[in-house]
């Protein structure tokens, strides 16, 4: 900053904090972008919507593949508790043998199908298809593994791949033709139950899958738009091999079009991403061009998916720092494990090679604000949300009590979720049941929802609905936990999850934040578990420039003593409400910070406990004898940010 903006900044502080409070609460204003009715049920204080947006149907390879048969439109009547799904493996008149229903309907969803092989995947399985009796489609249809492994190993190439011309045909046009029918079933889809009118019973968003596995890494991403307008066909990794690319080429054909086209891109699964999801740099490019690409992605990524049914990506230990309990949830991989350090490495959709501090939540966002002064902005400026990455067209499926799997007939028994072949490294079998999207939007509305998603207004959850407001500002009163006006004076005096916090007003001093959260009220006749601690983890680069973290317990008591009892009814004391007025001990006005919200709830048996208790004593397998009883579901909001 040159001398003179910074005389200006130090005149104009004093009048900041003479500015009285913003008074009523913030106005319930929605931009819509297209034709439809105002939701009746709207409020400038937000309600609070859960949904998954991250969930694929027959329409994905791999899922039909494992025997899925559920339609983009019967996995959107299942998520918004109007149907039921059957599941792999299949009966003899080629149906699923399972059926399931969702015992509590979603606000919104996305069905997130692969686009890359949906019009081999229609080619294939579509007697009289210009495709259907070559080689290929022949092999597919035998299933499993043989039809899975083949085509997947078509997304490894470092700089993508040429689409199968013996299936696809000259130029690849049969399959690019068969990808737009599948497109437009999946559009139909959701359209059909995209809730317009007043009501505003459910939302559902145009979407599909970004497979981008080079070198066996992860640089998966989902695309959501926010209305019907969307590019003529999905742009998968043969047209755009680099995340780069895929926004650019997403700013040209949306964005940037003028036909009213935009959209979101959610990374997902960086635990298996080796450091390459959210890179340090971009290798060879210039500064400028590094910046061009940051600001970019800044647009398109506002929130990162941290919670699915592939492990929760938060935090790890085994990085060197002290070890946290609550950074062994859910993990795919557990220490000792080799540290990428600053650079990348290969197979992590393997459970192999190195781990990043990028790969989990907190390195994320501590590498954004270290790199903040060399880019201009920051680019991991991440919000959280979490989903399900079902595989079985069952969005929102999340019950740790009865659950089916994510994956047709790979994990459709207790003694297959169990099995050897599911195991990961970490010693625990590889899936759980996935986690919520929870945003706080004006309304239920696509709209409203993709602006509160944009705003970074979102937090995850590992299933369960826990409610959980958190704001940061500089204008809050003490006593707010006790008062009805804790929301409203949130909003009026500073800034929701997702936000950045105004300049600090002179002669005040650290910022003051609050932290509400309840309980999930469960479905009815089954009540949600109790909360335990709520805590706030602060993130900060030092005067050294290298990043660190620390935990604050703010309320509740994390050494509660809570457990389960041999049947799994819930032992000991827990809160149905929890709330913090905290203020940063340590804060330091010159430095750049992050903080966020997680909130742990009391034990409840975790999945594979009632599967292992469904199980005859003699058929058990040895692994239920070393497994965790238990599990502590939680939710863990977007950031509030803090910069000079």
């Amino acid at each position: 900053m040159s001398s003179r903006l910074l005389a200006l900044a130090l005149a104009l502080a004093p009048l900041a904090c003479q500015i009285p409070p913003a008074t009523g609460e913030p106005p319930a204003e929605v931009s819509y972008t297209e034709k439809r009715a105002p939701c009746a049920d709207r409020s400038g204080l937000r309600h609070l919507y859960f949904g998954d947006l991250h969930s694929h149907t027959r329409l994905s390879w791999d899922a039909y593949g494992y025997d899925t048969r559920a339609t983009p439109a019967e996995a959107l009547a299942f998520a918004r508790g109007a149907g039921a799904v059957r599941l792999g493996p299949l009966g003899a008149d080629g149906r699923g043998t399972r059926e399931v229903r969702l015992e509590r309907p979603l606000d919104f969803a996305a069905i997130s199908d692969h686009a890359e092989f949906v019009g081999e995947t229609l080619l294939c399985t579509t007697p009289g298809s210009a495709a259907y009796d070559r080689y290929p489609c022949v092999a597919f249809r035998q299933g499993g593994d043989k039809a899975v492994t083949p085509w997947g190993t078509r997304l490894i190439q470092p700089d993508g791949n040429e689409r199968d011309l013996d299936l696809c045909g000259a130029g690849a046009a049969d399959c690019k033709a068969a990808a737009g029918s599948g497109w437009s079933e999946l559009r139909a889809a959701v359209e059909a139950a995209d809730d317009k009118s007043a009501a505003c019973r459910f939302t559902a968003f145009p979407a599909y899958e970004y497979t981008a596995t080079p070198s066996v890494t992860n640089l998966h991403r989902n695309v959501i738009f926010r209305n019907a307008v969307v590019p003529p066909l999905p742009i998968t990794y043969y047209e755009q091999p680099k995340p780069h690319a895929l926004h650019a080429e997403l700013a040209r054909q949306c964005l940037d079009a003028g036909t009213g086209c935009d959209a979101l891109v959610i990374p997902h699964n960086a635990n298996w991403s080796n450091g390459t999801l959210f890179p340090a740099e971009m290798p060879g490019a210039t500064l400028e061009e590094q910046r061009a690409a940051a600001a970019l992605r800044a647009r398109l990524e506002p929130v990162g998916e941290f919670m699915q049914h592939k492990g929760d990506s938060e935090c790890s230990n085994g990085f060197g720092d002290p070890s946290e309990a609550a950074c062994g949830f859910e993990k795919l991989r557990s220490p000792p494990f080799e540290d990428c350090g600053e650079g990348s490495g290969y197979g992590g959709v393997k459970d192999l090679g190195c781990l990043s501090r990028r790969d989990f939540l907190r390195g994320v966002l501590l590498h954004g604000l270290v790199a903040e002064p060399r880019l201009g902005l920051n680019v991991y400026r991440l919000g959280v949300i979490g989903s399900t990455d079902t595989h079985n067209g069952t969005p929102g499926l999340v019950e740790e009590k009865g659950f089916q799997g994510h994956v047709g007939f790979v994990d459709d028994t207790a003694l297959k979720r169990l099995g050897d072949g599911t195991t990961t490294h970490s010693g625990l079998p590889a899936n759980n049941p996935g986690g919520l999207a929870a945003v706080w939007a004006i309304e239920r509305s696509r709209d409203a929802i993709f602006e509160a998603i944009r705003r970074r207004e979102t937090y995850s959850t590992s299933g369960p609905r826990i409610e959980v407001r958190f704001f940061g500002g500089y204008r809050y009163s003490a006593g707010l936990c006790a008062s009805d006006d804790l929301v409203p004076a949130g909003y009026r005096g500073g800034v929701p999850m997702g936000g950045v916090l105004e300049p600090r007003p002179a002669g005040v001093g650290a910022p003051r934040f609050l932290l509400e959260a309840r309980s999930d009220q469960g479905a009815p006749g089954k009540r949600g578990m109790p909360l335990q601690a709520a805590q706030i983890i602060k993130g900060w680069v030092g005067a050294d420039g290298k990043g660190r973290f620390k935990v604050f317990e703010v309320a509740g008591d994390s050494k509660n003593g809570a457990s389960v009892d041999a049947a799994c009814a819930p032992i000991g004391a827990g809160a149905d409400r929890l709330c913090a007025e905290w203020q940063d001990p340590e804060f330091d006005p010159a430095l750049r910070a992050f903080y966020y919200a997680r909130v742990i709830e009391n034990p409840s048996c975790r999945w594979t406990t009632w599967d292992c208790a469904s199980l005859p004593a003699a058929s058990r397998p040895a692994i239920c004898d070393t497994l965790p009883r238990t599990v502590q579901e939680r939710a863990l909001t977007s950031p509030i940010w803090y910069a000079p």
